[in-house]
């Protein structure tokens, strides 16, 4: 379904969710793809974005990000949990879970956000390895290669390396950490294809709409940690006032009610079904 969405539409927006009832309020809000961003994920397990989370805590999270939503994942599986065999166990289980796309990228462990100082990046020979083994491990994920190169090896060096892995399998390219349009525009003349753009906050890209992406000739465009810092603001906001007010009064305006949250996680629906089979077995009985 992602590679009908990429080869259908201009430009594909997929917004970072932190749990799968995030993930339900991103599907309502009408997107068509979602993105597991492993910094959200990390924060969410109250863990800095140094890939510390396990591959069964990520298979899990995005089996039950799936189940919610239904929507084709994007899943940052960070530097794929290990080397290129760790890679083949990698795309298999994630695809089990869900994934339509994995993403890996070529810093070593401990690896670090991608708008971070000090950086590394791995012998671009180790990622395309990486690569290799995810695009034969696959039965229908795409596989996105991300580059940190432009922090350490300039722009060249990530056109280099991006070209690189895209030989050895990849379906999306992702150069992360641009530093201007100007960046993004000669990233994308030279590479060409399926490309990526970060739209992070509070990082070294500039602030682009989805729609220039587009234009610049990006495909595909995430939003990784969005909606998760917003949400922890705004639930910040609401324990200071509990904690000062003793209640939760000034703040129900900015609350989902009873009857908005029972919509979004379907409860009728479970109630109509309980009903059915109570009346089955009554009938059933009555026979």
């Amino acid at each position: 379904m992602l590679r009908r969405l990429l080869e259908r539409e201009p430009v594909v927006v997929a917004p970072g969710v932190f749990n799968p009832l995030s993930a339900v309020a991103a599907r309502r809000a009408g997107f068509a793809a979602l993105y597991v961003s492993g910094a959200a994920f990390s924060a969410s397990l109250a863990l800095p974005d140094l890939g510390l989370f396990t591959l069964t805590e990520l298979a899990d999270f995005v089996r039950r990000v799936y189940r919610a939503c239904g929507l084709p994942l994007v899943v940052d599986a960070d530097t794929g949990f290990g080397e290129a065999l760790n890679v083949l166990a990698a795309v298999r289980e994630l695809e089990w879970a869900g994934a339509a796309a994995i993403q890996l990228e070529d810093q070593p462990l401990p690896k670090k956000c991608g708008h971070l100082s000090g950086k590394s990046v791995v012998p671009s020979e180790e990622m395309a390895r990486k690569v290799a083994a995810a695009a034969s491990a696959r039965r229908h994920a795409l596989i996105v290669a991300r580059t940190d190169a432009r922090a350490v090896e300039g722009l060249d060096g990530a056109v280099r390396r991006a070209l690189l892995y895209r030989e050895a399998g990849a379906d999306i390219l992702f150069p992360e950490a641009l530093e201007s349009e100007a960046e993004f525009a000669e990233f994308a003349r030279r590479v060409g294809g399926w490309l990526l753009a970060n739209m992070t906050e509070f990082g070294r890209s500039p602030y682009l709409t989805a729609q220039r992406f587009a234009e610049l000739g990006y495909r595909l465009v995430i939003f990784p940690v969005t909606a998760l810092r917003a949400a922890m603001k705004a639930a910040e906001e609401v324990f200071e006032a509990l904690r000062r007010d003793g209640t939760q009064v000034a703040v129900l305006d900015r609350l989902q009610t009873r009857a908005e949250l029972y919509d979004r996680i379907g409860y009728a629906a479970y109630e109509e079904w309980d009903a059915e089979l109570a009346q089955r077995f009554r009938e059933g009985g009555q026979g």
